[in-house]
């Protein structure tokens, strides 16, 4: 018995690959950023996320989107937080972790920073998907792949039936 299940093993392995993975990656962000979104999912999330499937859905970011202010970049460095530009995928989903529980906090400024910081991330992503990803320089700073597809993930407007009640 223990022949026929060493014959029939298969030489998946669990460790580099994930349920989502192809062939060109040994890991994607997508079972990562699902299970971040399968968290209690703060509401003022759900609406960016929300605002940025309709906006992309209807206008694909076809218009020049202005990167972000010298404040707004300056705010994010108050928190110790790069650009979108230079953040690794492992960064993204400790920062999206981060950004959770804060927003989940008692103190009031704590969720309105968490929030701000949510919509500048947003706005970043939008750049860069309008510049179609044209100020990225290296593959290793990836992290914007992470943010899209947790908002892919949060957002009721991802779904077929989410789309049908958009058009409708």
């Amino acid at each position: 018995m223990l022949d026929e299940m060493i014959e029939n093993k298969t030489d998946f392995d669990i460790t580099s690959k994930s349920v989502f993975s192809n062939e060109k990656k040994t890991f994607t962000s997508r079972s990562v950023a699902a299970l971040l979104a399968k968290n209690k999912v703060p509401s003022s999330h759900k609406r960016i996320a929300d605002n940025y499937i309709i906006v992309k859905k209807i206008f694909k970011f076809q218009a020049c989107m202005s990167r972000i202010s010298n404040v707004e970049k300056s705010f994010l460095e108050k928190f110790d937080f790069n650009t979108l530009e230079f953040t690794t995928m492992k960064q993204m989903f400790s920062e999206l972790e981060l950004l959770q529980k804060w927003s989940e906090s008692e103190d009031k400024q704590t969720r309105d920073a968490a929030d701000e910081i949510m919509l500048i991330r947003v706005k970043e992503l939008k750049f860069l998907e309008s510049s179609s990803y044209a100020s990225i320089s290296n593959e290793i700073y990836n992290g914007y792949e992470a943010l899209q597809q947790y908002l892919k993930e949060i957002s009721k407007f991802q779904t077929v039936s989410g789309m049908k009640n958009l058009y409708s």
